[in-house]
């Protein structure tokens, strides 16, 4: 029996007297593509930065790969936060941008390893035109890339990703989904995403994570976006199954 991907056990984190997280359980399997979906205030980045260890849970604990985060290689985990706190006047590059992705620091001049490396991502997530355009002439779209190929220039073996295509337009937020779906597939990755588009998480996901600070459901895409599992993360859902997710009936 193969080891999970991430095994979250009795997860809970409190900040004096609000629960953020509560009870999580959670075992999920190598090289499958969970999406996490949940209202505003569900705990959904929280979650992630827990798993990231970034944040330290108030009780329980998170094995990635059946080890405690402590001794995970920062190799194994790509991620792209949400929040871009790059200041986008710096004076630096996509290329050398990506490249921090590979020692986890700005890197003053890259050598030809690092300089390939970090090209193949630009180019792996269709951005190598972009690779000598100042950071603060890109669209959102285009840095969004550029964050991606950062994330996977070291090839990790767990994507995470805090809402990737926010911001986007819908042919680029399209290629976004697109370029994850043929990383996990050529690298055989776990990749856990947060998404606030129930129809990308419908049809990309394996499996559909659904919390609102403690974890509601966890099936896949046709069971957990049941009406029954819907109304319990969010309350009033008020659109039919088939509506939200593009479909049409057949009676």
């Amino acid at each position: 029996m193969s080891v999970p991907a991430i095994e979250i056990k009795q997860l809970t984190l409190s900040f004096s007297k609000y629960v953020a997280l509560d009870n999580i359980n959670l075992s999920i399997e190598e090289n499958s593509f969970i999406t996490i979906v949940g209202p505003n205030g569900a705990g959904k980045s929280t979650l992630l930065k827990v798993i990231l260890g970034i944040i330290t849970p108030t009780i329980g604990e998170v094995l990635l790969y059946g080890k405690p985060l402590q001794s995970i290689s920062p190799k194994d985990i790509g991620y792209v936060p949400q929040i871009k706190t790059l200041d986008r006047t710096f004076p630096a590059l996509p290329i050398e941008l990506v490249a921090t992705g590979i020692k986890g620091s700005w890197i003053g001049r890259l050598n030809k390893s690092e300089y390939k490396k970090a090209l193949e991502a630009l180019e792996q997530v269709g951005a190598k035109h972009l690779e000598r355009r100042p950071l603060n002439k890109l669209s959102g779209g285009e840095l969004q890339r550029v964050y991606l190929a950062r994330a996977v220039v070291r090839e990790p073996k767990l994507l995470i990703l805090d809402e990737p295509a926010t911001g986007i337009d819908y042919i680029g937020e399209t290629d976004i989904y697109k370029i994850i779906d043929e990383y996990q597939n050529t690298k055989g990755a776990t990749v856990l995403m947060v998404t606030h588009d129930w129809d990308a998480a419908y049809h990309h996901a394996d499996f559909i994570l659904l919390m609102n600070r403690s974890l509601i459901c966890f099936e896949k895409p046709d069971k957990a976006f049941s009406e029954a599992c819907l109304r319990q993360t969010f309350g009033h859902v008020g659109h039919k199954h088939d509506m939200l997710f593009g479909e049409h009936s057949h009676d």
